[in-house]
């Protein structure tokens, strides 16, 4: 069910417009519809601008073992900016930071990006700036530029003008693990050693590390930096950073609102969790815990106020602002009538000033005369004015809203910690899909004619966890779609997303993929919490042990976009796209429905019966057209099939005839010596094939428009004998539909021959069935032109 959310003014975090939007009266709604119904329901949180709404091999599968195809090293990420072929990015020449640099130092120069100029439009691209920007380099701002005054920490990160607080808490977080920092930030730049003016950083993008190189311009107004700076006025890491991270979402406009988790997961590669602390579960400190000791990044953040930006409360603490939270402990506390521990965290403002926590355990209370020194010492703790402080667990969760955590996964976590306790590491699968309109974007399942379109994903879970008495499985499911912000200088935002997960209870005989039949008789076992227009969206759950399916989807069928699907969870789990293995076999003896036809009769075989004779008409002209070679080339092979066709068209069939290019293709597909023609035997096997072809067609051409639904071309191949996965669909539907999501006959035709060509060529090189063929550069060329 869909419903309309008014909107509301929120400060510069969609996480906080989430959090103000869930604590509203109209929420309750939600939380009563999802408790009594089974379907799933949007909600659309909105920004606060509004607007309308040489040898290559080619492998199927890979053996476990199998690694001789593989480089030795694979430590280092790729170099490349951003993702090529997505409809986003440029195909345009990547920037490579070494080359680019040792170019500019045998030059003299210092490196000047072209691909992120110094200009305005770098800034904003929804309107014109009402200031002169003047870009300088850190050596026109001050005396001696540092990438690093004395390392990396947190108190480097402070706000300027942009409203991108949520990356800069992500920052400070980042700068609590070394590792993971220098990832992010590589140590092989400064402003002294190989300086040119050029930097770059390591971020990662939708299951890839991407280098972005970018220039040491920065904006300024009066010789001062305009947005993020450091405390220190000559460090310049962050601005840099911030710069970088611009660059690759398309302009520092594009950073104006988000969540702190977005920017975590970009800076690790981990899984994002989000609660609303008001229905936080009941173990939550030991989550957090947990995430503390798989050095999670975490942050939080308290409810907006929608009258006043960032407002301060009376305990100090400031509405719709992001904080990093830096440790998680349960302390040591001793008072004149007890003893124990208490469960504390300790939380740092970005802006890194005397905005602090007032109430207990804040800088200089009292309370803390009942901590022993040396617990104070090993916490490290100090009373500076820098924006830092402690609170209890119990004032944490009363007086904050929103809780946001990043998990690591095994590559961001150091190696004493893997090899010194097993436990800390998070067993991680993720896969990348995408919904094409008319293929595999079904919709949620209150769209039940549609929803087994979507892709899906099967999950098996064999061992519970260590700690859990009921013997279940912790399992954090992510959703992310890709790209989406990006795309706002387009005009286009986050489309409402979310993923539903089904048990299966026989999963030996479990249809690859569920079918129709499959959800409508079974309900869902757990779900993501709302559908929702955010670029991820994920939740942590307890299941029993056994096998799932996951179904990822938008809220609305037909919209599209691409996606990534992650799974992280305690102990080892097997994730697999729950589909067909792409194959060719016979065609269906008789369809799995009749349909009646003008006569009367009901049509139920889809295999060609037709016998060849020298009686038969299209006998007689493949003789007289071929001569006395008895061969054809595509033009006459279409002038004997469109006057065959011809005839059957006033009787039960309307064609306007076969094209030249699927003439073409049919006579590639058979001809095997490369003549260019076709012998006898070579269209007996054709006209058998067509036949075939035809008679699939009119089967699923249910309403007699003789045309295909894009959405009844996979079950139209399968009849024919075609074994293809989501994927291959959505290049079919996308290659051969139109805007209509439909086929004409003919593109049906050129599918049903493109699958048979590559199927077989790729059989031809694969004879004991490993799934593996290996082609020559000049042997695949000769194979894709030819078919």
């Amino acid at each position: 069910m869909a419903m309309n959310i008014p909107l509301f003014k929120f400060s510069n975090s969609y996480s906080n417009a989430a959090a103000h939007l869930l604590n509203r009266p109209s929420h309750n709604l939600f939380q009563r519809y999802q408790k009594n119904n089974k379907h799933p329901f949007s909600l659309d949180v909105r920004s606060k601008k509004y607007k309308k709404p040489r040898c290559v091999t080619f492998a199927t599968q890979l053996s476990e073992n199998d690694d001789s195809n593989f480089p030795n090293d694979i430590s280092e990420p790729e170099n490349k900016l951003g993702e090529k072929g997505t409809g986003i990015k440029g195909r345009t020449t990547v920037q490579d930071f070494v080359q680019i640099r040792d170019s500019c130092l045998e030059n003299g120069t210092l490196f000047e990006d072209p691909s992120f100029p110094a200009e305005d439009s770098s800034i904003y691209y929804s309107r014109r700036s009402a200031r002169n920007f003047e870009w300088l380099r850190p050596t026109e701002i001050v005396g001696d530029p540092q990438l690093f005054v004395e390392g990396a920490s947190r108190f480097d990160v402070q706000q300027g003008e942009l409203g991108d607080c949520w990356l800069l808490a992500a920052m400070a977080s980042l700068t609590l693990n070394e590792r993971l920092f220098h990832q992010v930030v590589p140590e092989d730049q400064s402003f002294t050693d190989n300086y040119a003016g050029i930097f770059h950083f390591r971020i990662w993008q939708y299951g890839s590390w991407v280098d972005v190189v970018v220039d040491d311009r920065l904006p300024t107004c009066d010789g001062k930096l305009v947005f993020l700076q450091s405390h220190t006025k000559n460090e310049f890491w962050s601005a840099l950073l911030e710069k970088a991270y611009a660059k690759l979402h398309g302009g520092y406009e594009a950073l104006k609102g988000g969540t702190t988790c977005e920017a975590m997961e970009d800076f690790t590669g981990g899984v994002s969790e989000m609660y609303e602390l008001n229905q936080s579960p009941p173990n939550l400190f030991k989550i957090l815990l947990k995430a503390h000791e798989r050095s999670s990044l975490m942050s939080c953040a308290i409810e907006p106020d929608p009258d006043q930006l960032e407002a301060e409360t009376p305990m100090g603490l400031i509405k719709g602002h992001a904080y990093s939270i830096t440790s998680v402990k349960m302390m040591d506390i001793r008072t004149p009538r007890m003893s124990g521990q208490i469960p504390m965290i300790r939380i740092r403002n970005p802006w890194g000033n005397e905005a602090e926590w007032k109430g207990a355990w804040s800088d200089q209370s009292p309370e803390w005369q009942f901590i022993p020194a040396e617990e104070k010492e090993e916490v490290g703790l100090t009373f500076d004015r820098d924006g830092e402080f402690w609170m209890s667990f119990r004032d944490f969760s009363a007086h904050y809203s929103r809780l946001e955590i990043v998990n690591l996964n095994a590559d961001s976590l150091e190696e004493e910690e893997l090899s010194g306790n097993q436990s800390k590491r998070w067993s991680a699968n993720e896969f990348a899909g995408n919904w094409v309109k008319g293929a595999s974007a079904g919709g949620c399942r209150n769209h039940l004619a549609t929803f087994h379109l979507n892709p899906q994903y099967r999950i098996t879970l064999e061992d519970p966890d260590d700690d859990d008495n009921d013997d279940k499985c912790t399992v954090i499911v992510a959703l992310m779609q890709k790209n989406r912000r990006a795309q706002r200088k387009i005009g286009l935002d986050c489309l409402t997303i979310g993923f539903t997960i089904y048990l299966l209870k026989n999963p030996d005989t479990a249809p690859k993929p569920l079918d129709n039949k499959f959800f409508k008789y079974n309900a869902s076992v757990a779900r993501s919490p709302s559908f929702i227009n955010l670029r991820e969206v994920s939740c942590r759950f307890k299941l029993p042990p056994g096998v799932y399916a996951i179904i990822p989807s938008t809220f609305e069928p037909n919209e599209e976009g691409e996606f990534i699907l992650r799974v992280f969870s305690e102990k080892k789990n097997n994730m697999e796209e729950n589909d067909e293995e792409v194959d060719i076999g016979e065609a269906d003896e008789q369809g799995k429905t009749g349909r009646k036809h003008n006569d009367g009769k009901y049509f139920y075989h889809v295999k060609s019966n037709d016998t060849f004779d020298d009686s038969s008409d299209v006998v007689q002209l493949f003789r007289r057209v071929a001569g006395v070679d008895m061969e054809i080339d595509w033009v006459e092979l279409q002038n004997v099939l469109n006057t065959s066709f011809q005839r059957e068209s006033s009787e039960e069939f309307a064609f306007e005839g076969f094209s030249k290019d699927v003439c073409r293709s049919m006579i590639a597909m058979l001809d095997s010596d490369h003549s260019g023609k076709l012998g006898f035997e070579e269209f007996k096997k054709l006209w058998s094939d067509i036949q075939t072809w035809k008679n699939t067609f009119k089967l699923y051409d249910r309403d007699h428009s003789n045309t295909l639904s894009t959405l009844e071309l996979r079950s139209a191949l399968h009849a024919v004998g075609y074994r293809l996965n989501y994927h291959v669909l959505n290049a079919l539907v996308l290659r051969y539909g139109n805007r209509q999501g439909t086929l004409a006959f003919d593109d049906f035709i050129m599918c049903a021959i493109k699958m048979k060509s590559m199927i077989e060529a790729f059989k031809e090189r694969d004879p004991y069935n490993t799934k593996r063929a290996t082609f020559t550069l000049d042997e695949w060329i000769d194979k894709t032109l030819y078919c």
